[in-house]
């Protein structure tokens, strides 16, 4: 049956915080929020990924390059390449992987 959520709604700004809306054998969706002034530490993904700001300024650090990102843009990346994000104010992303 089809169903509705507020779980990104409800997601709160402290520091770092991770949700899995989706997770099937060939889709996962992540909501993440962001404290200002966080970072999400350097990690990989498992899988070429998608980022999608919802809200807020963050800066996307791979490959020795930064890159701001605002509410509404979008991010492409590869897999098991090493990254992070830092908030410059509260925000929330999606990763799509």
């Amino acid at each position: 049956m089809y169903t509705t959520s507020n779980q990104i709604a409800e997601q709160k700004f402290d520091k770092l915080q991770v949700q899995k809306l989706v997770k099937t054998e060939t889709l996962e969706i992540l909501s993440i929020s962001l404290e200002k002034g966080v970072t999400f530490p350097e990690h990989t993904s498992p899988a070429d990924a998608q980022l999608i700001v919802l809200e807020g300024d963050i800066v996307f650090h791979i490959n020795d390059t930064s890159y701001q990102l605002k509410s509404q843009q979008n991010f492409n990346f590869p897999k098991a390449t090493p990254h992070s994000v830092m908030a410059n104010e509260n925000s929330k992303f999606l990763i799509i992987r």
